[in-house]
């Protein structure tokens, strides 16, 4: 089955090797194109990280150079193709695979929305407020305080808003999460598991998960051991257990994959870079129907694009 993928980290480890991996086939790459088209990723997120350790006035040119990325190496691989509407989904050929671009915290701008506003034109079509850390948008879920959104927090949803762009939970303090929540247009989480599942503050907590399907949002399951299961070897089956979870709690068609690979350092058992993808999917077909399977793998995630297809 193709498979759509919420996350992932190349262009940071691109932008960490000073541009010394190779998109193609660099084995330093979880999801490498030789891996991707093997594990018949259809379209894939890439994210734009730049670590908290950056310094305040290099943060946007960190951000920058990893969209350079994007263009000069993701992009000038063959079957490459950026999604910049969301109505590019659909026009995809059968050799293409497509890419977008996320932005995983708005850090990197600071204060200045104008400068997401570069990054929005640049082809960034999913924003997620934070990283782990606090920053002036809102509180990360490491953050000890526990804060929402600031004011200029809530300026970038309603940017998003406007300009038809999901915003990402997945990473946020839980009293920010409950605030996008409510003032989001198209809220989800690209990278998350659950935390009924497995006791992590990056997890999701059943109250959040019901309320993102309340509002027809969608939650991807993320492959890191860490946010899995509570043990040093972690299988696909334990990765099944959350999607049998947030399924319980009314999820089925909300579901979808955002791996993580490339931002992880350890790896579930059968998943240990995009090339095994089918493995899960071959594992999942077990338990439920080939319409339900072909729903995470990627349908889903076409039925919640955000309603104006034509930005």
């Amino acid at each position: 089955m193709n498979i759509i993928d919420l996350h992932c980290d190349v262009l940071w480890k691109m932008w960490e090797s000073n541009g010394k991996l190779n998109f193609s086939d660099s084995q330093k790459l979880d999801s490498n194109r030789q891996r991707m088209k093997k594990g018949r990723i259809k379209v894939q997120c890439f994210a734009i990280f730049v670590p908290p350790e950056v310094k305040e006035e290099a943060k946007f040119q960190a951000a920058l150079d990893q969209v350079n990325y994007f263009y000069s190496e993701i992009l000038k691989t063959g079957g490459m193709k950026q999604i910049k509407k969301w109505s590019d989904l659909f026009a995809l050929k059968d050799n293409e695979t497509g890419a977008i671009l996320s932005l995983e915290g708005v850090d990197c701008i600071g204060s200045d929305l104008q400068k997401l506003g570069i990054l929005y034109h640049l082809g960034v079509r999913l924003i997620g407020l934070t990283w782990n850390n606090a920053n002036l948008a809102a509180d990360g879920i490491e953050e000890p305080r526990g804060a929402g959104l600031t004011e200029f927090g809530k300026q970038v949803v309603r940017f998003n808003n406007k300009h038809h762009l999901f915003t990402d939970v997945s990473h946020l303090s839980e009293r920010a999460f409950w605030e996008v929540v409510e003032l989001a247009n198209h809220p989800m989480a690209s990278h998350s598991n659950a935390r009924a599942i497995c006791s992590h503050p990056r997890n999701l907590t059943d109250e959040q998960a019901k309320t993102l399907f309340l509002k027809n949002a969608m939650i991807h399951v993320v492959f890191y051991p860490d946010f899995t299961a509570q043990k040093e070897n972690v299988h696909i089956s334990d990765l099944i257990k959350h999607i049998d979870h947030f399924c319980s709690l009314g999820g089925i068609k909300h579901i979808g994959f955002g791996s993580d690979f490339d931002g992880i350092d350890r790896h579930i058992i059968g998943l240990e870079d995009a090339s095994k993808y089918q493995n899960v999917i071959n594992e999942l077909l077990k338990y439920y129907s080939e319409e339900q399977v072909k729903g995470f793998a990627g349908r889903n995630f076409f039925h919640h694009l955000p309603i104006n297809s034509k930005k």
